[in-house]
């Protein structure tokens, strides 16, 4: 996995100026045909894709963490929430509740997540590709494109489909 993944990060990198452009021009299209056509490609592409064969973004990122994500988390591992805090999180450059290390403490070694049912909102909506509103979060969809192989995918498609 390490191989394709390394060829995945040379890929993501080659294509990022087009595809920072491309998205910043989504920005400014009808946000309903820009949703339409994300959660097209969305289902598309996750029909074809493993997360757990890939597991970057838990590699390499960190969700941010809400009170209820840490209430949820640490009753799961049966710790009290300041605990969960103390042991796991660290408050980053904009205030937020983001993991200390990566990758994710909670990613086993066969990429599953030991915590995958109570997991944080974050986690769960990853990568954001299937939301409403798809023309606010561009810039977020552009890093997703250099952690997510499959927002990378998407956005190669979407692409076509613009033109």
């Amino acid at each position: 996995m390490e191989t394709s993944i390394s060829l995945f990060n040379k890929r993501a990198a080659d294509r990022a100026p087009e595809n920072k452009k491309f998205l910043q021009r989504l920005k400014k299209k009808n946000p309903r045909e820009v949703d339409e056509a994300f959660h097209s490609v969305h289902e598309e592409v996750f029909a074809e894709t493993d997360c757990l064969q890939c597991a970057n973004c838990c590699k390499t990122t960190s969700p941010i963490f809400y009170q209820t994500d840490v209430e949820r988390a640490a009753r799961a591992l049966r710790l009290k929430p300041g605990d969960f805090i103390e042991r796991y999180l660290r408050v980053d450059e904009d205030q937020d509740l983001v993991l200390k290390t990566s990758p994710c403490p909670f990613l086993d070694a066969d990429n599953y997540c030991s915590i995958y049912d109570d997991r944080p909102k974050a986690c769960r909506e990853y990568p954001h590709t299937d939301r409403k509103k798809m023309v606010q979060i561009m810039d977020l969809t552009y890093k997703n494109t250099l952690v997510c192989p499959a927002v990378l995918e998407m956005v190669e498609r979407l692409k076509w489909i613009d033109r």
